[in-house]
């Protein structure tokens, strides 16, 4: 007999990944102001500490998916909870920056597999019937995990200046969570019958399915597979080559729109540049952009399949468009407002949730052809964590020599860059199949 229940509890414990994914790369934004006071961090210093957990993003998003096709889904998902737990450990007990940087990275190397490998196991895994809301569960723990940082940066802050060893701390909790569970679930089907273990996939399949359609869900798989034989060299024909630039380009501008200089040091604005506000001050502040996140996003995934890509993604980018801008304004005033920069900044977020947030993966995700969709999702991936790299390392130098009103304007202007994009080469991919998708490339 198929049993939703197995599939869901096989989903519930990959998006585990998704929470502390969503934790490892907020916690930043509480800890950083007492890490700053503590080691006496300079501007750089300050972007390297924030940064080097996302540098690890890119190594880790860059070899999971060799990985994970050499030794399976969930092998490579055990080590990622190992990394999560020792970066937690090791990020509440370094002596010096080097050690929290070494700490970090090892944590950034979790979280880029994690956002590559869970997605894709829990697709993988999941029946047909109800496979896109359980792959959607994945994008909602990672909401889920950004919401908890902040909630435990501001009860934690009230410790005093040690107070940020413990918010680092607090994440091995669910890292060992996520290894032990990891030993109840199965391997991907998919990756069992590219092994030649037709039988253990049928097996699980059965579990999900049912007999008769995991019989056909495995013939499926078969001719996926054999579908799969695309060259890195088609990425760069004519029509593939069109496409592969979109998604590249969507990428990066998902981040270098600015969002990340929200969620990542919301805190040391609000401490240093709005003034006025005790350091539990500035990241309870925090709590309300991690709700409204969460929020956004839950309205984003009920909207996504009834709207379409295309106008999200047009609406979330001009929005944030005239959110920077009125942030940049806002900051010319001396002091800035806080009440009116938090307004701006929660309209700014929910803005990014309800679109460029998932709406970028989603298209990322439906725009290449099956065969080479796995390469070339790779591609954008990477470049996506490069750009989140660029960003966070640079925000802080930015703001000094252009003034920070200057540093929104700019991320206001990559904000129209965006929308000009999707209006006028990114297609509508709802309601498509990815053979009629395909058929788009072809004809230019």
């Amino acid at each position: 007999m198929p049993s939703a229940a197995y599939a869901y509890l096989i989903s519930v414990v990959a998006a585990i990944s998704g929470l502390l994914f969503g934790f490892d790369i907020a916690v930043i934004n509480g800890a950083i102001i007492f890490l700053r006071q503590q080691f006496g961090l300079s501007e750089v210093q300050t972007e390297v500490a924030a940064g080097s957990l996302l540098i690890g993003c890119v190594f880790g998003a860059s070899f999971a998916g060799w990985l994970s096709d050499r030794f399976g889904r969930r092998k490579i998902l055990i080590f990622s909870a190992v990394l999560f737990a020792l970066s937690a450990f090791g990020a509440a007990l370094p002596r010096n920056l080097d050690e929290f940087i070494v700490a970090r990275f090892l944590g950034g190397l979790a979280v880029g597999a994690a956002s590559l490998l869970a997605p894709l196991y829990i697709a993988e895994v999941s029946p047909a019937r109800i496979r896109g809301r359980l792959v959607a569960l994945n994008q909602m723990t990672i909401v889920t995990g950004i919401l908890l940082a902040y909630l435990v940066n501001w009860s934690l802050s009230f410790l005093g200046p040690s107070s940020w060893r413990w918010m680092f701390a607090a994440a091995a909790v669910p890292a060992l969570v996520f290894f032990i569970a990891l030993f109840f679930v199965p391997e991907s089907p998919r990756w069992l019958v590219e092994c030649g273990r037709e039988s253990t996939a049928l097996g699980i399949l059965s579990r999900v399915s049912g007999a008769e359609r995991a019989r056909q869900e495995l013939a499926e798989i078969k001719e996926a597979i054999a579908e799969e034989s695309g060259t890195l060299a088609e990425l760069f024909e004519p029509g593939m080559r069109r496409a592969l630039g979109i998604g590249v380009a969507l990428a990066i501008l998902q981040q270098i729109t600015g969002i990340n200089t929200v969620l990542f040091y919301g805190s040391i604005i609000f401490r240093e540049r709005v003034g006025g506000h005790t350091e539990s001050a500035a990241i309870g502040a925090n709590v309300f952009i991690g709700a409204v996140n969460f929020l956004a996003t839950i309205v984003a995934l009920w909207l996504i399949d009834r709207t379409g890509r295309r106008p999200l993604l047009m609406l979330s980018s001009g929005v944030m468009a005239v959110c920077q801008l009125a942030l940049g304004a806002a900051f010319l005033m001396q002091p800035p407002p806080g009440m009116l920069v938090l307004g701006i900044m929660l309209v700014l977020l929910a803005a990014f949730a309800v679109g460029l947030g998932p709406g970028v993966w989603v298209v990322m995700a439906e725009i290449f052809p099956t065969r080479v969709r796995g390469r070339a999702m790779s591609i954008a991936t990477v470049s996506l964590w490069i750009a989140c790299v660029a960003l966070t390392m640079t925000f802080l130098s930015l703001a000094k020599a252009i003034t920070i009103s200057g540093a929104f304007w700019l991320y206001g202007f990559w904000c129209l860059v965006m929308y000009w994009i999707v209006w006028r080469y990114t297609p509508e991919t709802k309601g498509k199949t990815l053979e009629e998708i395909e058929k788009v490339w072809r004809r230019h």
